[in-house]
């Protein structure tokens, strides 16, 4: 198994993201701003979520990927580090989800 983890993707789209390297996808998105960003990361869930109903594996592991990508790359043009969200996670696990979701309302 990989030791490639998403701590090491953050610290690479930062990098890139800041590079204002023109062959560099990551640092275009960066000069494109957040609603970009958003747009992009808004594109790969419903893709994700149309490979998956389809049964399309590889279409699953492909767009996930793209998706997680999108996600970090939204985060950081957020100024949200990956801690914060993991924290939270972290923060939820500690309750069953029916009382977790309960306790946001609605």
């Amino acid at each position: 198994m990989s030791t490639f983890s998403l701590q090491d993707l953050e610290k690479i789209i930062a990098e890139r993201g800041r590079s204002g390297d023109a062959n560099s996808w990551t640092a275009k998105l960066f000069a494109k701003g957040i609603d970009k960003a958003a747009q992009k990361l808004g594109e790969e869930a419903v893709e994700t979520v149309i490979s998956a109903v389809k049964g399309d594996r590889q279409g699953v592991v492909a767009e996930s990927a793209d998706l997680i990508y999108h996600w970090l790359v939204l985060l950081a043009l957020a100024g949200v580090p990956l801690s914060e969200v993991i924290s939270e996670l972290e923060r939820r696990t500690a309750q069953s989800g029916v009382a977790e979701k309960a306790s946001r309302g609605g």
